[in-house]
């Protein structure tokens, strides 16, 4: 029941526009991206480095099965040939554990990794952490990582609607710049 609570009120925050305090160190574009090791929904241990030659996006979210994070979710996996095709890995990550993203991708057919960050340390070391009402989430931000393992965008502003379009529509930019 607690959870539940806790769950609900994370919720009604995002869903009111709660602002949530911006983390002191944060990386930026032309940054190297910090690596981790993270366990996937199916068990799978993921890093920055096993994508390297790709692109990546890496999305932070704070709660498996809210409103807001199921519809950034399945936006990207509406688009997930067209990032394919783009030669760019998704990953999705958050502080809830791997049992929580198995449901979760199960439940929305999800095709990409959904990361369990259980101690915050991936969100710490790319700034999402934050505390709110007493519980700790990753903020809902994300980063495009470009396939030499630097920072190419980081979006702090996200609409969960539109999202996955914005990044495709940069990513398809910052590739022919290249």
């Amino acid at each position: 029941m607690q959870k539940l609570i806790a769950a609900l009120s994370v919720l009604l925050l995002l869903a009111f526009g709660a602002s949530i305090p911006q983390a002191a160190d944060q990386v930026a574009p032309g940054d190297a991206a910090p690596d981790f090791e993270l366990k996937d929904q199916d068990g799978q241990m993921h890093s920055i480095e096993d994508y390297r030659g790709q692109w990546v996006v890496l999305y932070f979210y704070p709660k498996d099965g809210t409103p807001g994070c199921t519809t950034e979710a399945c936006e990207f996996r509406d688009n997930i040939f067209a990032f394919s095709n783009a030669n760019c890995q998704i990953l999705g990550v958050s502080l809830d554990d791997e049992e929580s993203h198995k449901s979760f991708a199960e439940k929305h057919g999800l095709p990409f990794p959904l990361l369990a960050d259980t101690d915050g340390t991936a969100a710490d070391s790319y700034g999402v952490k934050a505390k709110m009402m007493g519980m700790t989430i990753a903020k809902r931000q994300t980063f495009l990582i470009d396939p030499n393992g630097n920072i190419a965008k980081h979006y702090d502003k996200v609409d969960p609607d539109t999202h996955s379009k914005q990044v495709l529509a940069d990513l398809e930019a910052l590739k022919g710049s290249d």
